[in-house]
């Protein structure tokens, strides 16, 4: 991450850069990938009244920019201020991004034990399955087998040469299959 701290209108002493570098290593906790994170510290000398105004401005992954703008009398409280916000607004980008993911098999396998965990007060039962329901079928047996039950839509079989077909009901009153 490429880190800049400027001061406009305001001579920046090394503690507070310091204190403003500090401020936005925490910024890598969120495992965001930030390219860049600009610091710009300015005076605020408006209508009489003395203060800083602290502004971030952090560049993230595919063209992401979040800017947060903060005022205060005191530099240290305009940082940790502008600070805290910051990382609020990360955390809610990198939450956005994590809900988007598509599931991965490790996280179907820790759902899988959160649900065997869920389910230890019961006892497992193991159902013997008939081996007849997976033989291959031909093209005709799978349509008898459609017309057979009105309610059903599609089957899946294993065709003679071994690959898994679905033959499904069409509109029109035909058959398709894939």
């Amino acid at each position: 991450m490429n880190k800049s701290i400027t001061g406009r209108h305001f001579e920046l002493t090394d503690t507070i850069k310091a204190y403003a570098d500090a401020a936005v290593e925490g910024l890598n906790k969120y495992h965001l990938d930030i390219i860049s994170a600009n610091t710009v510290i300015s005076a605020n000398e408006k209508n009489g009244k003395k203060g800083f105004v602290t502004e971030f401005i952090v560049n993230l992954k595919d063209k992401n920019t979040i800017v947060i703008t903060q005022n205060d009398k005191d530099v240290y409280a305009a940082i940790d201020l502008a600070i805290e916000r910051l990382k609020k607004s990360l955390r809610r980008h990198a939450d956005k991004i994590k809900g988007h993911r598509i599931m991965s098999f490790k996280d179907m396998g820790e759902e899988a034990e959160a649900v065997s965990e869920y389910n230890t007060d019961e006892e497992l039962e193991i159902v013997p399955m008939d081996l007849e329901l997976h033989k291959p079928l031909d093209f005709d047996e799978a349509i008898d087998a459609l017309k057979a039950e009105t309610k059903r839509q599609f089957i899946v079989f294993n065709d003679t040469e071994g690959l898994m077909r679905v033959m499904y009901k069409r509109a029109d009153g035909k058959f398709g299959l894939y």
